[in-house]
């Protein structure tokens, strides 16, 4: 069975399917609540939210029956020392050890849990960074955004940040390095600082874990060498502003990108609804728009596109007005799945 987890300004759906034609929707789970981070692992199978109420706080919760049930720690799964506290949590990171879970927060800063998510602790090799004093706050908040463990080498992490950029680590978060080499930060006096970058999210293959994709506050990268160095893979594209970038779950030459106009607009150009496919790690793009609309003045998140594994990959992505559109034939058609939820944030899909 296909899930597909939707987070929204307003709370989360759950959306199944046996054919990624015809879909269930169901929802709202934790209504009046910002879902800004979903993952999904279907070796449990489980899900795991973090919510943000604005009473309560933010949280984060799982569930092992699709939604039916949730189970919430007593206590706060995740809280920052004294001289800080906790505003969202971004981003849910799994890792080829179902246990292990990392979590990405506003204020910018990674957590690790041992225990699937119950309980997180600090990494404060990065909390602690030299840098941290000088990360600013993009439109979305300071956060730590994108969490990329790799595939097969648990001491290497590699986190993105608005703003501030990527970092990475080799030792298990107890030192990080700033890895941002040729990505221009146009807005600063030096637009190739050693950090400062808006990055908006990087995205990594799991059989490639040396290629890495990013697309940034203007600008698309590619990176051969794990970040050490990046270079422009913009041309093609309409417009190299945007948010998401998303990579084919078979192919690490295939990734999947959803172009905007820049800050004045903020939507596709022309109101022409594309998502834009490489084959070639990013020499060169094609537009793919069959059954997707004109006159779509909205925008599309940074985590409101994804992947699933199935084969022929589905893609899918949300809108800031509430639609979420999907493909089974990895971007060549598109239907609308549901229409008219809240903002959508976060999207991500699985075989369960």
């Amino acid at each position: 069975m296909h899930l597909l987890a939707i987070g929204t300004r307003k709370g989360l759906w759950l959306a199944t399917s046996e054919d990624r034609v015809s879909w269930d929707v169901r929802g709202p789970h934790h209504p009046m609540t910002e879902v800004y981070a979903v993952a999904i692992d279907p070796r449990v199978p489980r899900v795991l939210v973090g919510v943000d109420s604005s009473h309560f706080g933010p949280s984060v919760l799982t569930s092992t029956d699709l939604g039916e049930t949730w189970q919430e720690p007593d206590h706060a799964p995740i809280a920052f020392p004294e001289d800080a506290a906790l505003e969202r949590v971004w981003q849910l990171a799994l890792t080829p050890d179902p246990d292990v879970v990392y979590a990405g927060t506003q204020p910018s800063a990674l957590f690790r849990s041992v225990d699937g998510g119950r309980s997180f602790a600090l990494v404060e090799g990065l909390w602690k960074h030299p840098h941290r004093a000088e990360w600013g706050a993009g439109f979305g908040g300071q956060a730590v955004h994108t969490v990329l463990p790799h595939p097969d080498d648990p001491d290497q992490v590699t986190v993105a940040m608005s703003t501030g950029g990527v970092y990475r680590t080799f030792d298990g978060g107890t030192s990080w390095e700033a890895s941002n080499r040729g990505v221009k930060a146009y807005f600063l006096p030096d637009p190739y600082p050693e950090y400062g970058q808006c990055v908006h999210k990087v995205a990594r293959h799991p059989a490639a874990p040396d290629r890495l994709y990013l697309q940034n506050h203007h600008g698309v990268y590619r990176s051969s060498d794990a970040g050490g160095t990046w270079e422009s893979i913009a041309d093609g594209l309409p417009t190299d502003f945007g948010f998401a970038m998303v990579v084919h779950p078979h192919d690490p030459d295939t990734i999947y990108n959803f172009p905007i106009t820049a800050d004045s607009n903020r939507f596709p150009p022309e109101g022409r609804c594309a998502v834009y496919r490489s084959a070639d790690a990013g020499d060169t793009w094609t537009a793919l728009r069959t059954g997707l609309p004109d006159g779509f003045w909205t925008a599309v998140m940074r985590d409101a596109m994804c992947v699933d594994a199935a084969s022929p990959a589905g893609v899918y992505f949300g809108s800031r007005s509430g639609e979420v559109y999907g493909s089974a034939d990895e971007g060549e058609s598109w239907q609308r799945i549901v229409e008219h939820l809240p903002d959508v944030v976060c999207v991500r899909a699985a075989e369960v």
